[in-house]
């Protein structure tokens, strides 16, 4: 009868540890690499540029020499949507868009980190200092369900 209660409360124990695990998601890490000097073309790479919705770590790299970047994350309602600028200060007008949070003033060689949850959809990826964005410092994300 011991061994029996003592197998019952190994299959119990079992069973909440296995169900406890499967509700905590996995965290998505999506690397991201800036990289471009001023005057000259700049870019922003995503790897992986498709993932599954749910929690996600974006871990970024400025790999530029002299140039210093950010990273800043908004969802778009629609993968076509035209980007607001700002002429006047030569960026992308964040105030007409919801940013989910970024990683700013990344020095040449820094690194930084964002983490957050994303929902299934279409994701702008941008550096937003003067003049970034237009030479190119850009990336689409796909959040899948």
């Amino acid at each position: 009868m011991k061994s029996r209660a003592r197998l019952l409360t190994l299959f119990a124990g079992a069973a909440i540890a296995c169900s406890a695990g499967a509700s905590f998601a996995a965290t998505t890490v999506i690397n991201v690499t800036e990289d471009g000097e001023g005057g000259g073309a700049m870019s922003l790479k995503l790897d992986p540029p498709t993932v599954k919705a749910g929690p996600a770590t974006f871990a970024v790299h400025n790999d530029a020499m002299t140039e210093q970047h950010e990273m800043v994350v908004v969802r778009l309602k629609s993968p076509d949507l035209p980007i607001p600028l700002n002429a006047a200060k030569n960026r992308v007008d964040e105030s007409k868009l919801k940013s989910l949070g970024e990683v700013s003033d990344l020095k040449p060689g820094a690194s930084g980190k964002l983490n957050t949850r994303l929902a299934p959809g279409t994701y702008l990826l941008f550096c937003n200092m003067k003049g970034h964005y237009e030479a190119g410092m850009e990336a689409r994300l796909t959040l899948t369900p």
